[in-house]
């Protein structure tokens, strides 16, 4: 059994739709009503919601979009490439991991309505990290479009869409 795959045993983690796997570990008992939410939100959402999250190298997170801010928290394994595309197509990246002085943080928001997709950095390998988010996350706030539809709104990003994209 490969160290990921005791990993996943260990913290339960279940696969997500977007890859990799997953389990939601906190959510808040008290909710924002929707009311004092932006328009873009449907019903009434958590104060705040959390989860181990882990990919593989042959696991990545494909480029998904949610409307709340989102922090990713470094653990264990590998460092994170997390590729970012905003809403006007300006791409960037950061790297998720250990090693302050190497251009790697622990800790990264990557801010809500932002199409964003993570990868494992080295080969053979995995990384757990968790993600916050506030208000709490729904899958009603969640979007995850085919690789043509992504294309077509970003077509100067075809290849890293192409790459960071299941289907």
């Amino acid at each position: 059994m490969s160290k990921a795959q005791k990993f996943i045993e260990k913290l339960e983690l279940q696969p997500h739709p977007e890859g990799g796997y997953f389990k939601e570990t906190y959510r808040s008992r008290g909710e924002i009503n929707s009311k004092h939410l932006e328009e873009n939100y449907r019903g009434n959402r958590n104060y705040s919601t959390c989860i181990y999250f882990l990919l593989t190298s042959d696991k990545f997170s494909a480029l998904h979009k949610i409307e709340q801010d989102e922090i990713w928290h470094f653990y264990h394994g590998s460092p994170i490439r997390l590729h970012m595309i905003t809403t006007d197509g300006i791409y960037s990246c950061q790297m998720i991991g250990p090693d302050l002085f190497n251009e790697e943080v622990p800790q990264f928001v990557v801010p809500g309505g932002c199409w964003f997709a993570g990868e494992v950095v080295n080969k053979d390998s995995f990384s757990l990290i968790g993600c916050t988010v506030s208000p709490g996350f729904d899958f009603n706030d969640f979007e995850l479009k085919s690789r043509n539809e992504l294309t077509e709104l970003f077509p100067d990003l075809k290849d890293i869409i192409t790459r960071l994209t299941h289907h």
